[in-house]
């Protein structure tokens, strides 16, 4: 959480705007006489971080890799899928 005083907001709204869009800064606190008074925080969704996929070739992903799935949901409590 990042807190700016009223005036910084002032002066510097676009970029303040932006760290949000972009998901620099989840929430920006303005204070008021060092008294927090509002919060800047994203409409919705926020910006999407990493896309999905950006591992891909860095690892190799064995061909047993579900050769275990019953004993793991086994071991937290759950049914295995069919």
């Amino acid at each position: 959480m990042h807190t700016v005083n009223m005036f910084d907001a002032k002066s510097s709204l676009s970029r303040l705007v932006e760290a949000i869009e972009q998901g620099r800064e989840r929430e920006i606190v303005i204070a008021r006489n060092g008294r927090p008074a509002a919060k800047l925080v994203a409409v919705g969704e926020p910006a999407p971080g990493m896309r999905v996929g950006i591992a891909k070739g860095r690892f190799e992903v064995p061909d047993d890799i579900d050769a275990h799935n019953d004993e793991v949901a086994r071991l937290f409590g759950v049914a295995a899928a069919p």
